[in-house]
């Protein structure tokens, strides 16, 4: 029995996929192999399965492409190999001639480029191969599907004698041919064929004077049709010819057949393996349409899903060229349960989907569309209870049919069941119904099986938020807009936004104020309660994101004021350089006033000289003398600080007169109007319209039908 029912995978719409992946096959029994795909039952089958798959995809884009593995199906030759004494037809044999070749060309290719395709060439070897078929057939039919002369000798004596006959039958009917048209016994057109056999185009009126017989003649009856005496005794040489040649043809496929007899099974395999290798290139292809990936496998039980799109919505929207938003998504020993809620249309069943139908595809072998870095479980059983279930042909009822359902899962679900449960508890009594919806969701969550389910109901959020190893979550909505923005987001519950999506929706205010006296306040206010805190939620989202902007933008000054403190400390450094160098030079400069004094009192020559060379010598022994390479890195250094300079300065132009001409084309701002007490206005970016109830300082009471907020003026526009 198989551990995932035909049911689950209807509910998570996998024959849809499979259908489009069958789109991708070349052959007619790949096709029927794609549609009847069914998910591995051992976690050992399904890595090189996957692998296989991601081998063939990188194929399409490499040097070393795979070859062709198209082949013309043989169920029905095989089928004759099983009835004895049976032949197959010359067409039979060239298609396993074709399969056989193709499996020959295919294991040759992957065990030269092993290296690439290490898991295909694996799977490819398992297949024995004989190069016993082939040659035989090769020995006996030609490529254009003709028996050969070599086919026997005794073919090929037959053969020649057909040659040498046909020879005498041109060269006797071209004689006749040339006498009779001396005559002028014959028509326009001369000659024909009647029968595959040439005839002579006899006027009516002289048929008597041709001798031969007569083969038929034209519509009007102008012209009979004669085949020459000289050529009738040949024809009928000819015709026990080719009877021999027919009956040698079928000796020979006869034994040809009974060779191939013993191979059957091999033959068979040719095929499996080569159905199997379509199978390989669809889901290639299919994987290349969407995408798809091969996640981590992971041997602890996790599902970490990021970005990950529902397969068929992806191909729909990129058809329709519209965006796909996807989701990510985790469960973990921690948080194995998740329990999804807010609004209708706010994509929590596409979620569901979207996490079955990647299992269901991993777990058949398919790659999925999700970053690579996702980490996918091997579930041993996968639960459902999706959609629409009425029975009409058991006559039972939504709520009884899921009771029927919960049964199931009592009875199958363990700590290695994934199971998704899409609006758990409906279909009755919303107290009752959600009580005993509670008490199943304690029993899965007793027995440790991962979930996600998707509820309206306020108990099963609770228990979510009470169970240590359960999770609400929410899929997010602009609560200005109320529009549904397709994101999950895991912590907390989310609000139905009943009465706001009705407003929405055209619902008069009256009618929905009528509607919110008829429930308990406390329900309301629980529900509001929700919707604020997701709202505060989304603002410190938006808060925490900003703050990490500014945070970034932070570290980078931090960092421009280290960069100029160090160029500050380098101008420093060569500023005092400078000084001692001054300094150095005035000491130089007094020295040599010294002894310039000394002279003039003097006028000693010699001794200003030896003075003067001592002074020389002294500052010389203080030089350092540089090397040539150290001179020249100085050199570069420099050249290379002036070229960092003028690029820093050339940028700086760009930007100030990039900005200096979007200044000039922007609007002018719109001049701001005076609201006043009655107005119709709406946020600044928001789509919500009220009116304004009273004005204090700054501020406006802002009403919207079901509820009234303080508003700052200058964050609404007049409408």
């Amino acid at each position: 029995m198989p551990r995932i029912d035909n049911k689950t995978l209807e509910d998570l719409e996998f024959p849809s996929v499979l259908t489009q992946v069958a789109q991708f096959c070349v052959t007619e029994p790949g096709r029927e192999n794609v549609l009847s795909i069914q998910p591995f039952h051992e976690f050992d089958e399904i890595l090189p399965e996957l692998e296989r798959v991601k081998e063939f995809t990188a194929s399409f884009d490499g040097e070393n492409k795979i070859p062709n593995h198209g082949f013309d199906p043989i169920f029905r030759e095989l089928r004759l190999l099983e009835i004895e004494n049976s032949t197959l037809e010359i067409s039979g044999f060239r298609k396993i001639l074709t399969i056989s070749e193709t499996t020959r060309i295919l294991q040759k290719f992957f065990k030269k480029y092993e290296e690439f395709y290490f898991h295909l060439n694996s799977f490819s070897e398992e297949v024995n191969y004989t190069s016993l078929i082939s040659e035989e057939i090769n020995k006996k039919i030609d490529k254009y599907g003709e028996i050969k002369d070599e086919a026997s000798n005794e073919l090929g004596t037959i053969r020649r004698r057909l040659n040498l006959v046909k020879g005498k039958i041109n060269s006797s009917f071209s004689r006749a041919l040339s006498h009779y048209s001396q005559s002028d016994y014959l028509d326009e057109i001369r000659e024909s064929v009647v029968e595959n056999r040439r005839v002579l185009a006899v006027k009516a009126m002289h048929r008597k004077k041709v001798r031969g017989a007569v083969l038929g003649s034209s519509k009007t009856g102008s012209i009979v049709y004669i085949e020459p005496q000289e050529t009738l005794e040949y024809a009928n040489e000819l015709s026990n010819l080719i009877y021999e040649e027919d009956e040698e043809i079928k000796r020979i496929l006869k034994a040809l057949t009974e060779f191939i007899r013993p191979h059957s099974e091999l033959i068979s395999s040719y095929q499996e393996y080569l159905i199997a290798m379509d199978v390989l290139y669809a889901k290639a292809k299919y994987a290349l349409n969407i995408n798809g990936v091969l996640p981590i496998i992971s041997s602890e039980k996790r599902i970490s899903l990021l970005k990950a799109f529902h397969p068929l919505l992806l191909v729909s929207n990129n058809k329709r060229k519209e965006k796909t938003f996807p989701q990510s998504i985790e469960l973990v020993p921690e948080k194995r349960i998740i329990v999804i809620s807010g609004p209708n249309a706010g994509g929590k069943s596409i979620t569901l989907k979207t996490v079955g139908l990647l299992q269901v595809m991993l777990q058949s072998g398919l790659l999925i569309p999700v970053n690579p870095q996702s980490e996918v479980y091997f579930f041993k059983r996968i639960l459902t209870d999706i959609g629409d279930n009425q029975s009409i042909e058991n006559h039972l009822s939504t709520y009884s049919y899921r009771l029927k359902k919960m049964n199931q899962f009592l009875k199958k679900c363990n700590k290695n069941t994934l199971f998704l449960i899409d609006e758990f508890g409906t279909g009755s009594d919303p107290e009752l119904g959600g009580a005993l919806a509670e008490t199943f969701l304690e029993v899965f969550y007793e027995r440790e099986a991962f979930g996600i389910i998707t509820t309206h109901y306020t108990n099963l959020k609770l228990l979510a938020n009470e169970l240590p190893h359960a999770i609400n979550a929410n899929m997010q909505f602009d609560s200005k807009s109320l529009e549904p923005l397709y994101q999950l987001h895991l912590g907390e519950a989310g609000s139905s936004y009943t009465f706001e999506v009705a407003q929405k929706n055209g619902i008069p205010y009256s009618l929905i104020n009528k509607a919110k006296k008829k429930i308990e306040r406390g329900k309301v206010r629980f529900d509001k309660t929700i919707a604020n805190l997701q709202r505060e939620r989304s603002n410190l989202r938006k808060t925490s994101e900003s703050l990490k902007s500014e945070e970034q933008k932070a570290r980078m000054e931090s960092k421009q004021l280290e960069e100029v403190n160090a160029r500050v400390q380098e101008k420093l450094e060569s500023y005092q350089e400078l000084f001692d160098a001054n300094q150095k030079l005035i000491s130089l400069g007094k020295k040599v006033d010294i002894l310039s004094e000394k002279y003039f009192n003097n006028r000693q020559k010699k001794q200003l000289i030896d003075e003067l060379m001592k002074l020389v010598m002294v500052e010389n022994s203080k030089r350092k003398k540089l090397a040539p390479k150290v001179k020249k890195a100085v050199k570069a250094k420099e050249k290379e600080v002036i070229k960092e300079v003028e690029q820093k300065v050339e940028v700086i132009r760009e930007r100030k007169k990039e900005e200096k001409e979007k200044a000039k084309k922007l609007p002018p701002p719109k001049p701001k109007v005076a609201l006043k007490i009655g107005d119709r206005v709406r946020m600044i970016d928001g789509r919500a319209i009220g009116t304004i109830d009273t004005i204090e300082k700054n501020k406006a009471i802002v009403n919207y039908g079901m509820f009234t907020t303080n508003v700052s003026l200058e964050e609404l526009e007049k409408v």
